[in-house]
């Protein structure tokens, strides 16, 4: 048996049972089988975001003076770097 926490009370089969009995019979208790726990979901999603699936991800070494430029414009600047790529490779087409 796991080492429990100072203070922790372990009910008796029989308290156990007169527990679930009481709430069974609450008007307001809402039984929960496994099939509506099936459909809960969590309400906040935690860490980074899925990616499209579209990109990959690359080393690359640019000028200080091009990243502090695109730097300077704020958040989603590599975002912004990646525009100006796929635009002049659009151009290039």
């Amino acid at each position: 048996m796991p080492k429990l926490k100072a203070g922790t009370i372990i009910t008796t089969p029989a308290e156990g049972a007169a527990l679930h009995k009481a709430a069974l019979s609450d008007p307001d208790a809402v039984v929960l089988t496994d099939a509506p726990w099936d459909q809960v979901k969590p309400l906040v999603r935690r860490g980074r975001p899925l990616g499209s699936g579209t990109k990959t991800q690359v080393t690359l070494r640019l000028d200080v003076e091009v990243v502090e430029k695109f730097r300077v414009t704020g958040d989603g600047w590599q975002t912004r770097i990646n525009d100006a790529l796929k635009s002049w490779v659009k151009r290039q087409a």
